[in-house]
């Protein structure tokens, strides 16, 4: 499977998290499990990615909470959150320096799942991370 679609099934996999009140454990083996949700399969990387999130949660939206001029994660849509908040947790914890394509990845999800013109606030923020991690180093 590649990154792409990796990061992808991760965001599916966060996103419907977020309209239920199952422990992210259930939910993601009920994603293992059935066979209607074959393509939306999580590979290592993807369950890593998840994990990392889940793990550092507080941080993560945080710094998603510092790059947010006048407005608070709350007006943010669940699709974007959920983007914003896997990206964050991959720039902020992965050991690879990997930022752009990163954020780059994130845009293209955001254009297939997000409104018309969400992926534009989604590289900024994304954006605003990214130089304050290299800043930081």
């Amino acid at each position: 499977m590649t990154r792409h679609k990796s990061r992808e099934n991760a965001f599916i996999a966060v996103f419907e998290a977020s309209f239920s009140a199952n422990d992210l454990d259930d939910i993601l083996a009920v994603t293992q499990e059935l066979p209607e949700y074959e393509d939306y399969m999580l590979d290592e990387f993807a369950l890593n990615l998840i994990r990392t999130y889940y793990d550092h949660a507080d941080e993560v939206n945080d710094m998603i909470q510092s790059k947010l001029k006048k407005w608070s994660t709350s007006r943010i849509s669940r699709v974007c959150g959920a983007i914003l908040r896997l990206s964050t947790a991959e720039m902020m914890f992965s050991p690879e320096d990997m930022d752009s394509i990163i954020i780059n990845e994130a845009v293209e999800i955001c254009k297939k799942f997000a409104g018309e013109n969400d992926y534009q606030f989604v590289n900024g923020v994304l954006g605003a991370i990214s130089k304050e991690l290299r800043d930081n180093k």
